[in-house]
């Protein structure tokens, strides 16, 4: 289909804003005012710039873009529904409700064109981080007739208030992300009022600070051709990433609206509507689309995005053949990588923060998908990838990352990396710093993207550090989490299979390692259900002794003192709560039967064990300052008090 000569797409603009009206007016929810403020940007980015083919919106060399300003989710919604991503009128129409296509704030993997779920305020400014980076790798890797696209991001000064814009920015300008513009709506308004209320900082020089091109575009909110211009001058700018300032006027053209604090909410009642309607030109009834409009614009959307598709699919060839680009989009190793992975003898002993990096060592080179880094923590975190270069400005193409103290924006960027695709990315700090990265871990979660986030110095066994270093709360918070696969290894054979199923999983895995030395005691086997026997009885057993992590090595050493003392203990690994949940009853039950008391022993809180366990040892309080050793030992992490506490639960 060509696109009508008789039709100008740019008479999308009033109907944007008045999809930006009625919808939010039939929810009686929402946000109205930004997306009516930026509807000539999207307009801009959708029918001028932005390369994207509806007919394949998952074309895997199209531009990324992130609505970091998620509350104004039906401005994308408008822009997906124009440009024929499959939203229809009625989908609009239902906008906030009960099983729609468009709820509150976009998210991804439930609305077709939708990259990364935003809405808490800066991750998709952080996401967006992790796109660009994941863009340029790949153009490194593969060459840039393969990959060569751009990542357009809307903020909000929200986005930008928020602390983690400013990890997220400086990390951006330190790498040098030129495939990356970022248009600051800078409409001088919050909920609570104008801006100035709360901050006075200057946003460009901030920016500039960070080493990003700054452009400040002034009062062209409404001047589609210039709007345009600057986006496509932002794309010549290849050394740094860029941030245009827009001023815009949220609520405009709104003669009763524009400018206020309310419009941020419901504030446009039927009569408001109307008025608004009136100054646009367009007729006063609920979504209005004429037919011929929306026909050209589909049209026109679909025909660029088949030729660019097209001419991409010249340019790459049997490429998407090669087992290195299916192995990279499919976020996994060469075929047959798992034979490299290492195993351990029973009786060696090494932390499981150890175990990974020797996992890491040994499939580096099978796994070329991965790029894994640390928050300043690389040696301690065990995430060094040994001969895969550094990512840098300089080495698009290094697989090593390196965050710097910046967790919240490490966490941001994984999950924008693992939604971009083509790389898998692994991150890690220490498990007490999870409260400064949980937002993006629950984003992964909600999202499924793929990522692994690796913990270590995972309970008060980390000692001398004291109870800030000593995380006790952590592993029960997580396991509340849904969709995400946590996994807590007893020892280096669990870890190498963990490791395994991370890049059999389709969505994010956690790894939660100890600090301190543990010897191995399983084959690795009980990670696959979830939990596993690791010594049994030969006849019934009296009691089992249920551990994760560090402490099924100590349920071991408790079982040997009650076989002495004439009692059968059954002791079972429970690496992952979330694997063993998704068992059949039968396999529950023939690894912890019904008849069975069951004691579970982990250095951390009891909260949640009840599910499994009869009763429980743990730690319910925070930590002390002392040896690893003594501290376990003087809050009953010891062998004594799990002989004793399982002598009282037998009938």
């Amino acid at each position: 289909m060509s696109v009508s000569t008789s039709v100008n797409l740019d008479d999308a603009i009033p109907v944007i804003r008045g999809f930006a009206m009625d919808a939010p007016r039939a929810a009686n929810s929402g946000h109205q005012g930004t997306a009516m403020a930026l509807a000539p940007l999207a307009h801009a980015l959708f029918s001028r710039v932005m390369k994207y083919d509806p007919q394949d919106p998952e074309w895997v060399d199209r531009d990324r873009f992130i609505l970091s300003a998620g509350h104004a989710s039906i401005l994308q919604y408008s822009m997906l529904y124009l440009a024929g991503f499959g939203l229809e009128l009625e989908d609009l129409r239902d906008f906030r409700s009960w099983g729609s296509s468009t709820p509150g704030h976009p998210e991804a993997g439930h609305t077709v064109g939708v990259e990364v779920t935003t809405g808490p305020l800066g991750q998709g400014f952080g996401n967006a981080v992790g796109m660009a980076i994941a863009e340029r790798h790949l153009r490194a890797r593969f060459g840039a007739d393969a990959i060569d696209h751009h990542t357009w991001v809307i903020a909000s000064d929200g986005d930008l208030m928020e602390g983690i814009s400013h990890e997220a920015g400086s990390l951006a300008g330190h790498l040098g992300l030129g495939h990356l513009t970022v248009v600051f709506d800078d409409n001088h308004i919050t909920i609570d009022g104008p801006t100035d209320l709360a901050t006075s900082e200057d946003v460009g020089a901030r920016f500039a600070a960070y080493g990003w091109d700054v452009v400040d575009l002034g009062e062209i909110g409404d001047d589609v051709d210039a709007i345009e211009a600057a986006l496509l001058a932002s794309k010549e700018v290849t050394d740094k990433p860029s941030l245009l300032l827009l001023r815009t006027h949220v609520g405009t053209p709104s003669p009763d609206h524009t400018d206020s604090p309310a419009a941020h909410g419901v504030a446009f009642d039927d009569d408001d509507i109307t008025r608004t309607k009136a100054v646009m030109g367009i007729p006063d009834e609920p979504f209005y689309a004429p037919d011929d409009l929306v026909e050209a614009y589909r049209s026109h959307a679909a025909e660029r995005g088949a030729a660019a598709r097209a001419e991409w699919t010249e340019r790459t060839g049997d490429l998407v053949t090669d087992p290195a680009w299916v192995a990279a989009w499919d976020q996994t190793g060469l075929p047959g990588w798992e034979d490299a992975l290492p195993t351990w003898d029973a009786g060696e002993k090494l932390a499981t923060r150890q175990a990974i990096q020797k996992v890491l060592d040994a499939t580096v080179d099978l796994v070329p998908t991965l790029m894994a880094g640390s928050a300043d923590l690389t040696g301690s975190n065990g995430t060094n990838l040994e001969g895969a270069g550094i990512q840098t400005a300089d080495t698009p193409g290094g697989r090593q990352f390196h965050f710097g103290i910046r967790e919240h924006a490490m966490g941001a960027a994984l999950v924008g990396m693992a939604r971009h695709g083509g790389v898998l990315p692994m991150g890690a700090t220490f498990f007490t710093f999870l409260d400064y990265m949980r937002p993006p871990v629950r984003l992964a979660a909600m999202s499924r993207a793929k990522c692994i986030f690796v913990w270590t110095h995972d309970s008060i066994g980390v000692g001398e550090d004291g109870p800030t270093h000593q995380p006790v709360e952590h592993l029960s918070s997580l396991r509340g989490m849904p969709q995400l696969q946590l996994i807590r290894p007893a020892d280096a054979n669990e870890v190498a299979q963990a490791f395994r199923i991370a890049l059999a999983t389709d969505g994010p895995t956690a790894l939660v390692l100890t600090r301190q030395g543990v010897p191995v005691t399983t084959d690795g086997s009980a990670v696959e259900t979830g939990a596993g026997i690791v010594v049994d009885t030969d006849g019934p057993a009296d009691v089992v002794l249920l551990g994760t992590g560090s402490e099924v090595a100590l349920c071991v050493e408790a079982a040997d003192v009650l076989a002495a003392e004439g009692i059968a203990a059954r002791v079972v690994s429970m690496p992952s709560w979330d694997r063993f949940a998704a068992q059949e009853v039968d396999v529950q039950r023939s690894i912890l039967p019904d008849d069975v008391p069951v004691l579970s022993v982990e250095a951390a809180a009891t909260f949640g064990w009840s599910a499994w366990a009869d009763d429980s040892i743990g730690v319910d309080r925070f930590g002390e300052s002392a040896p690893g050793d003594e501290v376990l030992d003087k809050l009953g992490i010891n062998v004594d008090n799990v002989v004793s506490r399982a002598k009282a639960l037998i009938p």
